[in-house]
Formats: structure tokens, C-alpha cells, sequence
């Protein structure tokens, strides 16, 4: 958090005086991007390893979840984004990060990236997982462990969205994560497992991490597991 003189600054690019007292508080994020968290929790949580593996950030924007990938020893990270000049400096000189940029995902093809990822991540805004899931499923190999990032806001119906964009309601939350795994289903994918993101995304919205696999490992508890960390969300943050 941004104070001055003593006094907390919230509105990006308020005009600052020099001379004023100008202070962070908080804990740094050892990432470019705070989306880096999301990816860091659903890493330990999942148990999963990206150390050697051919990555693609789906959404990388300025490359949160890139940098924790190649934090945890990922070998080589294709940074997709629609949008050009986001990608952090530190990352654009990497030569581990190739940058893909102004590349709608939805047309993304297997001569995008040239090889198929051992690892995939999805942070996609404006845009619903069903058209980004079956592109990401092209582009891995068939052990692949893809991490989706379910944001309710984009997957609700109009109606359910709330003012600014906020989706509050916990049913409303439970029909998407059930909707995107009846989805997952349909074109051979699994939620193999599930839970909620450490912060919460633009506006305030509770989002939730997927793992998904390309083979049959069916969570026979997967109804539970959702009713269990949806809850879990709405009480912890």
C-alpha cells in the first residue's frame, strides 16, 4: 500500500508532490505481478512441479504467473497475451520467455508455440474458459497439467453479475466451478482438483484455481470439493 504523509493512496496514477512523505507498507510480492500468488498457491497446493518443463502463460499481461513459473525452474514460458508492451522488462530480456504478443488465444494453433507444454496456465479477462480450454488442451501434451484461474464474473450470466462487475452470490459461484467442470467433461478434460485464489481479482471478485488433466483421472469427489472450497472462499476473504 502507498502512503502519504501518512495518509492511504488507493487511485492509481494520483498525482504525487516530491517533496511529500511517500511510503509502501505491506509485504512485497516477489513477482512481477501479483497474479504471481495465484500461481504460487495453486503450485503447493496441487503439488505440482514446473522445474525443466516447456511452459505457456494463456494471459500473461505483464507476466505474473510467468515469473512464477520460471521461479520454480521452469525451462522455457510462451507469454501469450492479446495485448502488446505489457510484458515486464525483466522478463522480455530473459531468454527463458518467449513473448507472443497481440495473439487472440482463441486462434491460437500448435504453430504458435512450435511444441506442446508440459505446463499451461490461464488468467484470462473478458473472455469465458470454454473458448480458451480446448485451445489450451491442443497445445499440451497428453501428461500436461493445465492451471485455470475460474473467474465468476466472466462465466455467469449477465443477470448474476452485480454492479462494477462483482459477483457476490455463493450459489452463483458453486453453478460456475460446476459449469466449467461439466464442460471439462464434454471435450475430455478433468478438474482433478480445486481451490481459491489467496486474493481476491480486479474489483474484489473471489476467483478459484483448477488443476486440469487431459487424461481420464475423474475426482469421484469432486461435488464435495467444490461445495467445500466455495465455502471456504466466502469465509476467508
Amino acid at each position: 500500500m502507498v502512503y502519504i504523509d501518512n495518509r492511504r493512496v488507493e487511485k492509481p496514477g494520483t498525482k504525487v508532490d516530491v517533496m511529500k512523505d511517500i511510503k509502501l507498507k505491506g509485504n512485497s510480492i516477489p513477482y512481477v505481478g501479483r497474479g504471481g500468488l495465484k500461481l504460487e498457491k495453486a503450485i503447493n497446493e496441487f503439488s505440482l512441479t514446473v522445474e525443466n518443463k516447456v511452459a505457456i502463460d494463456i494471459g500473461a499481461s505483464t507476466g505474473g504467473f510467468t515469473d512464477c513459473m520460471l521461479q520454480n525452474g521452469a525451462k522455457k514460458v510462451y507469454a501469450i497475451d492479446v495485448g502488446y508492451g505489457q510484458l515486464a522488462w525483466k522478463l522480455r530480456k530473459d531468454e527463458r520467455v518467449i513473448p507472443i504478443e497481440r495473439t487472440n488465444i482463441r486462434y491460437a494453433t500448435k504453430d504458435t508455440t512450435g511444441e506442446l507444454a508440459d505446463f499451461i496456465s490461464i488468467d484470462v479477462s473478458f473472455i469465458s474458459l470454454r473458448l480458451v480450454l480446448p485451445v489450451a488442451k491442443e497445445l499440451s501434451n497428453e501428461n500436461a497439467d493445465i492451471i485455470a484461474l475460474i473467474k465468476p464474473q466472466f462465466e455467469a450470466g449477465r443477470e448474476k453479475v452485480g454492479k462494477k462487475g462483482i459477483v457476490r452470490d455463493i450459489n452463483v459461484h458453486r453453478e460456475v466451478i460446476y459449469s466449467i467442470n461439466e464442460f471439462c467433461s464434454s471435450i475430455d478434460l478433468s478438474i482433478k482438483d480445486l481451490t481459491y485464489s489467496p486474493i481476491r481479482g480486479t474489483g474484489g471478485n473471489i476467483e478459484y484455481l483448477t488443476h486440469i488433466v487431459k487424461n481420464d483421472v475423474k475426482n469421484n469427489d469432486i461435488e464435495n470439493l467444490i461445495e467445500k472450497v466455495v465455502a471456504q472462499s466466502h469465509k476467508e476473504l
